[in-house]
């Protein structure tokens, strides 16, 4: 199996030179480039057509967001992994809808980095039930989310598949999942794929902004 070939962004030298050094000793992954800013890193994912492109949110001459969302249609293959610290960033919800797969917080270990780019580069995506609920707290309250009236594609989901779609939203993982409804894991997962593909999502991260921006959860005010 060819390494998981990683690109990193970050306007900062140390983190990218940091991110590399961690990722680049990791057997399995392969850094294949950098970027300082958004508008390269669209340039780079494009000439490069990495697996994951490891990216911050607040960058010069273009962000994180506008570069998710360029990256996700015009390299689509690629994965988007955001690096963040929830205290300064307030365009979470907004990289959801761009594209971006999985968000991980610029404190967390080596090990969960390396295990964010393993997860993604399988195209699943990394949500986590505490990155999950911080992004929701964060970016649910904001003015901008759009909450469309409920109908459309909500009518093909079963109500067992509602459930599953609203305990989603809320940031609950399989086993949690599993253990509310009272069956099993693996249904769970048959209940998950068939949420996905009856609403033509892409993965978790998609069926939260979804859940949201279509009211079948709202924010709570806690």
């Amino acid at each position: 199996m060819s390494d998981i070939r990683v690109l990193i962004v970050d306007d900062q030298d140390l983190v990218r030179a940091g991110f590399g050094v961690i990722l680049g000793s990791e057997p399995g992954i392969t850094v294949v480039g950098e970027a300082s800013n958004g508008e390269q890193a669209v340039l780079r994912a494009v000439e490069l057509e990495p697996d994951v492109v490891c990216m911050d949110v607040q960058m010069p001459v273009m962000d994180g967001l506008e570069a998710a969302r360029q990256i996700s249609t015009r390299v689509p293959g690629t994965s988007i992994l955001m690096l963040t610290t929830f205290d300064r960033d307030d365009y979470l919800f907004g990289a959801l809808q761009a594209g971006a797969s999985g968000f991980l917080l610029k404190n967390s270990t080596p090990e969960q980095l390396i295990d964010a780019v393993q997860v993604l580069a399988k195209g699943d995506a990394l949500l986590s039930p505490d990155v999950t609920r911080a992004v929701i707290e964060r970016c649910t309250a904001a003015p901008t989310v759009r909450r469309p009236e409920v109908g459309g594609c909500l009518d093909e989901l079963s109500p067992r598949e509602m459930d599953v779609l609203a305990l989603l939203a809320r940031g609950r993982t399989n086993s949690e999942i599993a253990s509310e409804l009272f069956v099993g894991e693996a249904t769970v997962k048959t209940h998950v794929s068939k949420v996905l593909m009856k609403l033509s999502l892409r993965d978790r991260v998609q069926a939260v902004v979804f859940a949201y921006e279509h009211g079948v959860v709202v924010p709570r005010a806690d």
